[in-house]
């Protein structure tokens, strides 16, 4: 795998948290593919439509994280179709995370999102 692709999709994760690709609801929309959707940590399948909604209610005002990105890896899946998975420590809430994405065009799209809570 092309590692400029590796770098690439390293940047933009975790998906969602990098304000250096947008912070508005049309930022969002423009980082996901139309027939996007999630499985929240909790299990529950999200629409393109309802993470965008919450995304819109985090943004509603200054939003400070402070999270640690480890273990990231990127395989092909198909051409312009690539998984990333990473673990996610924020503060203390760790999570494994993968994100699938599409290169169309000129733009990266997220397709698919995963959260997963790591017990202990």
């Amino acid at each position: 795998m092309n590692d400029q692709v590796s770098k690439a999709l390293a940047a933009r994760e975790p998906l969602f948290h990098r304000p250096e690709f947008g912070t508005s609801r049309a930022d969002f929309e423009a980082m996901m593919a139309p027939e996007f959707w999630e499985i929240g940590a909790s299990g529950a399948r999200y629409s393109k439509a309802f993470v965008l909604d919450a995304l819109a209610e985090r943004h509603a005002r200054p939003v400070a994280e402070s999270y640690v990105l480890t273990s990231f890896a990127c395989q092909e899946l198909s051409p312009n179709l690539y998984l990333a998975t990473y673990r996610l420590d924020q503060g203390g809430r760790h999570s494994q995370r993968s994100t699938i994405w599409r290169y169309s065009g000129d733009a990266w799209q997220a397709v698919f999102h995963q959260g997963t809570l790591i017990a202990g």
